[in-house]
């Protein structure tokens, strides 16, 4: 038997994929080489548009853990400058604090109850890909197996053996000039306000979820999940021991210790499976190519960066929303041509922008003069609304839309739908059903566009509406993005073949 789609690895972004494919009703296998779900958590939280998208599909809820949309966070930083964002009248920029065991749990929950197939401790060993498949080799409990599968997705994190074994080069570099640890530990806690801000006997007063930039290198903390009286904590230094056994609670308060000047007595944690790593430098790479014939990669199989600004999962989800149409369009045979390929010519250039931004990020809290005084001159380049406005879009991933291959677009082409349902005086909720469920749709502003889009009635829903935009139509993409605007129903007819095919 041949399956449709294989993917290898089931992080969050491999299981959002799979969410992705079941939508639109392609079967798919999840192989993860770990005898469990979970592993150890690298990501604190969502930020930028992947909580908007998250919410687009009906999984905000469930991650947040109380009702409501998402709202836009008044506060954020830019290598550790304070980014206000509180008096923006359209702040593009949202964050979700939530552990990744819960994303990873969430994203897992829904994948089953669509359909998917989880196989834990199944590691791919190797594989050969022909015109027409690709035959995976997989170790098991049981022995060796081997499947057949039309497309085989690597989601397999940073040292991807899809990727390897596939043959695509992950050029970038190497920066190893700092030791960080990070793990759960408790704060004093007569030096935690209300607020969570924490106070230093010197008069430093500290803010959760923020890198604070000090002489002896860079401090966070944060309290995230159920993790009792602990906080996640973390010390960055690029002077200091590099030692090469496992890391210890010692080695983690003794980083503490000397950022902080020895301001902070911590205790080790109480509860189960505390987190305690250390990391040393930070790889930036992006591959050369998201796909090889019939093997594509996501996530960071595709592209490693610095985590400074946590842009991670906010990178590689949408990578998982932007190929699961696609993909299933190429299974379901109504993909026009060259569809498969405006996957990596969409998301390489955002993963360029993300290891851009992350990189001056982390040029911005290395110590020196020279750095200073680049951070002081920012914090001024920093105060007017529209550079706080440009700054938040770049770190929302939203700064740069996406080409839709129109000589003269309308306005709106390539636009975010988040930020125009608020236009939709009518039909708004209709037009959030249908893309919850994965579907294209034509928004009908004016009658018409319904008689024009009837030809993909299979595959596009048409949902009237009304609103306050200089358009007869739009046209959604799956992903929420528009994928045209505009009156003329030539125009709306070329998208739909552009996108969706040919009629039927």
């Amino acid at each position: 038997m041949t399956l449709d789609v294989v993917i290898v690895g089931a992080g969050p972004n491999g299981l959002l994929l799979a969410c992705e494919l079941r939508l639109a009703g392609v079967p798919v296998l999840l192989l993860e080489r770990a005898p469990t779900l979970g592993g150890e958590p690298r990501a604190n939280g969502l930020m930028g548009r992947v909580v908007q998208a998250m919410d687009l599909r009906g999984l905000y809820e469930p991650l947040a853990g109380r009702p409501g949309p998402p709202a836009p966070t008044p506060w954020f930083q830019f290598g550790g400058l304070p980014l206000d964002l509180s008096a923006l009248p359209d702040n593009p920029l949202f964050a979700l604090p939530v552990p990744q065991a819960r994303i990873q749990q969430v994203l897992a929950e829904r994948a089953r109850d669509l359909g998917a197939e989880i196989r834990c401790g199944h590691e791919v060993t190797g594989f050969a890909q022909d015109d027409d498949g690709v035959l995976v080799t997989v170790r098991a409990a049981e022995g060796e197996q081997r499947l057949r599968t039309r497309w085989l997705v690597g989601a397999d994190g940073g040292h991807s053996l899809v990727r390897r074994h596939a043959g695509i080069d992950f050029p970038g570099s190497t920066d190893d000039r700092f030791v960080s640890h990070l793990g759960h530990a408790v704060l004093p806690a007569d030096r935690l306000g209300p607020d969570g801000v924490l106070a230093l006997p010197d008069g430093r007063r500290l803010r959760p979820y923020a890198h604070h930039r000090l002489p002896g290198g860079v401090f966070t903390f944060a309290r995230l999940g159920d993790t009792g009286a602990a906080h996640l904590v973390a010390a960055m230094e690029w002077i200091g021991p590099r030692p090469e056994d496992a890391p210890t609670f010692a080695d983690l308060r003794d980083a503490v210790d000397r950022v902080l000047g020895g301001a902070l007595p911590l205790a080790p944690p109480t509860g189960p499976a505390p987190l305690l790593r250390r990391l040393t430098g930070v790889n930036l790479r992006q591959a050369a190519s998201y796909r090889a014939g019939r093997v594509l990669l996501l996530g960071d199989a595709a592209h490693v960066h610095p985590a400074v600004g946590g842009p991670g999962l906010n990178l590689g989800l949408q990578d998982a929303l932007n190929l699961g149409w696609k993909l299933a369009a190429e299974v379901r045979g109504w993909a026009p041509p060259g569809l498969l390929d405006t996957y990596q010519a969409e998301r390489a250039p955002v993963g360029r922008r993300v290891a851009l931004q992350s990189r001056a990020q982390l040029a911005l809290l290395a110590p020196g003069d020279d750095v200073t005084a680049v951070r002081d001159l920012l914090t001024e380049l920093l105060r007017p609304e529209h550079t706080r406005r440009d700054v938040a879009a770049l770190l929302a991933g939203g700064d740069q839309p996406y080409d839709m291959g129109q000589a003269d677009p309308h306005p709106a082409t390539g636009a975010w739908l988040p930020d125009l349902l608020p236009t939709l005086t009518r039909g708004r909720a209709a037009v959030l059903d249908r893309v919850r469920a994965g579907r294209p749709v034509v928004v009908e502003l004016s009658d018409g566009a319904g008689t024009v889009a009837a030809g993909w009635h299979d595959r596009v829903d048409v949902v009237p509406a009304r609103g306050d935009l200089a358009a007869s139509a739009l046209l959604v993409r799956p992903d929420g993005h528009l994928a045209w605007a505009g009156d003329s129903a030539d125009g709306l007819a070329g998208a739909l073949r552009r996108w969706f095919g040919s009629p039927r």
